[in-house]
């Protein structure tokens, strides 16, 4: 059995100010990023850490870094991991998108003409990329356990492969900074074990 542990970086100051923050920023972790950091670091101290893999964005690998203090392991790039590319939304606060974004989940099955007016990269693509890298990490480790630090839809595109879920209805779900999520790879299947977890951060 394999227990894929999938951590989403703590807050940035783009996160604080509710800005899109995709691919085309590398922003780092803010104090309270990285007390969070800290806390999920102290959270999964316990655990037999196999390898950690993480996005190659700062917010990411700076979290995974944390992670790995308390592990005889080194983080391992994983481009795949990388969010997803926002195009020109990049940096726009969030409550100035209005009614876009319902709009981009919406229209994703089959229409390619949001995403590419404003630039972006598709959900269906994000899901692909980062379905496609699980599964060949499940396949290199066959059993115990491993970290992947990695961002909001990038984790989000992983749990609705889990769940046979399409890209369009993400928004359904609920994922903050720095909580954890896990999947499980059994002989019974690929199923959720846990998801958006941030007990840690109360108690830290």
């Amino acid at each position: 059995m394999l227990r894929v542990i999938l951590v989403r970086h703590g807050e940035t100051d783009w996160n604080q100010e509710g800005r899109v923050q995709g691919s085309g920023s590398d922003r780092e972790l803010t104090e309270t990023g990285k007390q969070q950091a800290e806390s999920i670091g102290l959270k999964l101290r316990q655990e037999r850490i196999q390898a950690i893999y993480s996005s190659p964005l700062r917010r990411a690998l700076d979290t995974a870094q944390v992670i790995a203090r308390h592990h005889q392991v080194e983080v391992q790039i994983e481009p795949s991991l990388n969010e997803i590319y926002a195009g020109e939304l990049e940096g726009i606060p969030i409550k100035k998108l209005g009614s876009y974004l319902s709009e981009l989940v919406a229209r994703e099955q089959g229409d390619e003409s949001v995403s590419k007016l404003y630039g972006g990269e598709r959900l269906a693509a994000v899901q692909q990329r980062a379905w496609s890298i699980i599964q060949r990490l499940a396949d290199k480790h066959s059993d115990g356990a491993i970290v992947v630090v990695s961002h909001y839809f990038v984790i989000l595109s992983i749990i609705c492969s889990v769940l046979n879920m399409p890209p369009s209805e993400m928004g359904r779900l609920k994922l903050d900074v720095g909580s954890i999520s896990t999947i499980v790879f059994s002989e019974r299947g690929i199923r959720l074990a846990l998801f958006n977890d941030s007990c840690h951060l109360a108690e830290g």
